[in-house]
């Protein structure tokens, strides 16, 4: 589906919207292959992704140029990603280095469209396990209490050097200030290590086995100000026993944690997920 471009928005809920965007994408001589769309009765917002061929002879800039008049008399907040257009995306990573692997393996099999233009760590390469950072531009940014605001502007610096249009915390250990997650608003994703009920501070996955939980499981979400409060994109659990040690414990941690930033790193790099408040609409891949 290389030939395909996606046409996300987002505005006010009104009648005759589906009409409207069909109708330009046809009488372009366009021809639409997958539409997803979502009213939002609550807050009476309207959600639509479509896929679509171009008509012959037409270009993706022409494209744009020519619906931006019916998106802003409809108030539309809109893009288009034009076929084979791929988001760069820049990791961020501590000593655990799962999700870091996992999303480097993903993205080199295919299976992530994204380009990798850099990985940051606040420690060195030789600290991580993994060997699948290979070519990969590596930039080791230490932190401290007392240099935290100029490492964030390093790494501020770097991401609009190198055009990031995403950032992933894979495992990156490390608050964020205010100032930082403002300034990554809707385009930073982390994972945290946990589902209800949340255990904060060290070892997350002791303190479950010491509560008796009997499920454990990990949330993907934008990054807010407020430390993992922020809109979430993906969850999942997976069921434990009492016969589940802490290591164990650990161990299917692991896993579910990289699954489920993959799962919510693939959406956002497939314009499937609509901010909507606090909360966000995700359309199915």
């Amino acid at each position: 589906m290389k030939d395909i471009c996606t046409l996300s928005l987002a505005c006010d809920d009104k009648p005759g919207l589906v009409a409207r965007v069909a109708g330009y994408i046809a009488g372009r001589g366009g021809n639409i292959v997958d539409a997803q769309q979502f009213n939002d009765g609550l807050n009476q917002r309207f959600f639509m992704r479509v896929d679509f061929s171009l008509g012959e002879g037409d270009s993706p800039e022409d494209w744009r140029a020519g619906f931006a008049v019916p998106a802003a008399q409809d108030g539309m907040d809109w893009r288009l990603r034009a076929p084979g257009e791929r988001k760069k995306v820049l990791l961020l990573v501590s000593k655990f280095d799962h999700c870091l692997a996992d999303l480097l393996y993903r993205w080199r099999i295919g299976e992530l469209a994204m380009d990798v233009v850099g990985i940051v760590s606040n420690h060195e390469a030789a600290h991580l396990t993994t060997a699948a950072i290979g070519d990969v531009p590596f930039h080791h940014l230490p932190i401290t209490k007392g240099t935290k605001p100029e490492q964030e502007a390093r790494i501020r610096a770097l991401a609009e050097d190198l055009g990031a249009d995403l950032v992933v915390l894979a495992r990156y250990m490390q608050i964020l200030s205010d100032e930082m997650a403002g300034w990554l608003s809707g385009r930073c994703i982390n994972i945290h290590h946990s589902f209800l009920p949340g255990f904060k501070g060290a070892k997350p996955y002791h303190q479950a086995h010491d509560r008796g939980v009997k499920m454990i499981g990990a949330t993907a979400h934008y990054v807010t100000a407020d430390l993992d409060e922020g809109p979430i994109i993906a969850q999942e659990v997976v069921a434990i026993s009492h016969a589940d040690t802490p290591e164990d414990l650990v161990s299917k941690g692991r896993d579910i944690e990289r699954r489920v930033l993959a799962h919510a790193v693939a959406a956002h790099l497939e314009d499937r997920v609509f901010l909507n408040g606090t909360r966000t609409v995700v359309f199915p891949g």
